[in-house]
């Protein structure tokens, strides 16, 4: 049953990392056809992303968890002895860190490809186009 509840939770994360990013492509096609120049739109752009990377960083945990699962499920010598069912809020909470910690976290999956694709193209382009409308 946890199993099953966290499988819909994982795949809903990456259905909604991808409306981020269609979110972001959007902005920047919005931005482009109203001849838009502004570092607020770019500022944006980098929210999303940022806000991408913290949703992946949900979603990582849940997977950790996920594996915790099928690996106690699947009687494997690597499982662990006892994987307690429902106990996902403490699993998550051991792997949160501190505040320092959490910021490591969220700027390296921001860095990730699957992650950083298209932010950083959208943000690379609308940058230049921003730069060239100043001058």
């Amino acid at each position: 049953m946890e199993w099953c509840l966290l499988q819909n939770q994982f795949d809903s994360y990456e259905k909604f990392a991808l409306l981020l990013k269609v979110l972001n492509v959007a902005i920047v096609t919005l931005s482009l056809i109203n001849g838009l120049a502004s570092i607020f739109i770019l500022a944006l752009l980098l929210v999303v992303w940022l806000q991408d990377a913290i949703w992946k960083t949900f979603q990582a945990r849940i997977e950790s968890r996920l594996l915790q699962l099928e690996t106690s499920m699947g009687g494997s010598a690597a499982a662990e002895p006892a994987v307690t069912p429902f106990q996902f809020n403490l699993e998550y909470l051991k792997g949160r860190g501190g505040t320092l910690d959490l910021m490591v976290e969220y700027g390296r999956q921001a860095c990730r490809p699957t992650i950083a694709y298209p932010h950083l193209v959208l943000a690379i382009l609308y940058g230049l186009y921003l730069m060239t409308a100043i001058n």
